[in-house]
């Protein structure tokens, strides 16, 4: 059995709750940033209201200059009124005290998940499981079914693909996906010299951006990866900036940071199996990243320099869907370089539908990496 760590507990917790601290700290200040921007905006409406009056009344004075004059009342324009405005505001808004009642911000706040280990919760001892490090999740109840080595420190070789993907999509929408990518030589020239899989696209291709998300996603393809990112954020640099933002939203900044969106080895790009399958349930959860990610086979569009196109496929995917894992897995994403050996994340479904997800890393080939999914999902899928 694996040891229960309390203080790394105490400490992991600790953390979580000053990130949700400062989550509410940014939620409250951006509510007061929107409530002055609107009480801003109603002083100029204000200012301009009064502007008309004035107008208004001296074009009513010139037209009387004719008739008898009479006694006049100075004009006198009233003070603006601050609890009329903050009427108006509350009405807008549709709430009464905004720093009371405003809901949690679900458009620009990202959901933390967070798993929890419960009392059935398996160490995986298995012999069959050569994976130093592995987990799985039951995902419908964030609850961990089984783990070994967990929150130990890992490298994410391609898996990191994963949040590459995540980001690309939530920054593009559906129009972007037919949009096209130029090449670059630079581009060419990083995966070439980084030895990455490389999808094939050469030097001025023109690449539908759709294209580059296959091609990250199957063919775990470097120039594919660098081209999104390029694509998204004008430099892969500015690109994995805001692949730490994500990481800072989804809560697990603490124990991964990533240095690139390929998944080369570098000491500060690593990661953890069970922050790796945070990543997973937030990809799934979004519906471009869960059509790359369950692809089996795809052929790119026919370029000038390709014009048949290029047939990529998810080899994983492809290899384990004729095994018996007691369900079916849907989504997947590999990864390997020789510092990490070989690691895999999945996500299927299993006893009547329920969703898992299986993280594991340390395995000593492609083929031995499937087999130790496999017999995690058969072995500590709980019977229903």
């Amino acid at each position: 059995m694996e040891p229960y760590d309390e203080e790394e507990d105490r400490e992991y917790r600790a953390r979580y709750e000053r990130r949700q601290r400062m989550r509410q700290e940014r939620q409250r200040r951006r509510r007061r940033q929107r409530m002055l921007k609107r009480i801003l905006c109603l002083v100029i409406l204000g200012v301009v209201m009064v502007l008309i009056v004035v107008a208004v009344r001296s074009c009513r004075k010139a037209g009387e200059d004719d008739t008898p004059k009479q006694e006049q009342q100075p004009f006198v324009t009233e003070p603006l009124d601050w609890s009329e405005i903050e009427k108006i505001i509350e009405e807008q808004s549709g709430k009464t005290k905004p720093e009371e009642n405003e809901p949690e911000e679900t458009e620009e706040e990202a959901v933390v998940y967070s798993f929890t280990e419960t009392e059935d919760t398996a160490a995986i001892s298995s012999e069959e499981v050569i994976s130093t490090h592995a987990i799985l999740v039951d995902e419908s109840s964030d609850t961990i079914v089984a783990r070994k080595g967990t929150r130990e420190r890992i490298l994410p070789a391609s898996m990191t693909k994963v949040l590459t993907i995540l980001v690309a999509a939530e920054h593009i929408s559906e129009a972007d996906l037919d949009d096209t990518f130029t090449m670059t030589q630079e581009i060419t020239d990083y995966a070439y010299v980084n030895d990455c899989s490389t999808v094939g696209f050469l030097d001025g291709e023109k690449v539908p951006v759709r294209d580059l998300f296959y091609g990250t996603a199957l063919h775990s393809g470097g120039d594919a990866a660098v081209g999104l990112a390029t694509y998204v954020a004008g430099s892969q640099e500015a690109f994995v900036d805001m692949m730490n933002q994500k990481l800072e939203e989804l809560g697990i900044a603490d124990s991964t940071h990533f240095t690139n969106c390929v998944g080369l080895y570098d000491e500060a790009h690593y990661s953890t199996v069970y922050d790796m399958a945070v990543i997973m349930k937030a990809a799934v959860h979004n519906d471009l990243c869960r059509e790359f990610l369950s692809a089996h086979i795809y052929t790119t569009k026919p370029t000038d320099e390709h014009p048949e196109g290029i047939e990529i496929s998810n080899w994983f995917l492809r290899k384990i869907e004729d095994k018996d894992t007691g369900g079916e897995v849907l989504c997947a994403k590999t990864g390997y370089i020789v510092q990490s050996k070989n690691c895999a994340v999945s996500y299927g479904t299993f006893a009547g539908g329920t969703p898992y997800i299986c993280v594991t890393a340390g395995s000593t080939s492609g083929w031995r990496c499937i087999y130790d999914h496999v017999e995690i999902y058969n072995r500590y899928m709980p019977s229903k």
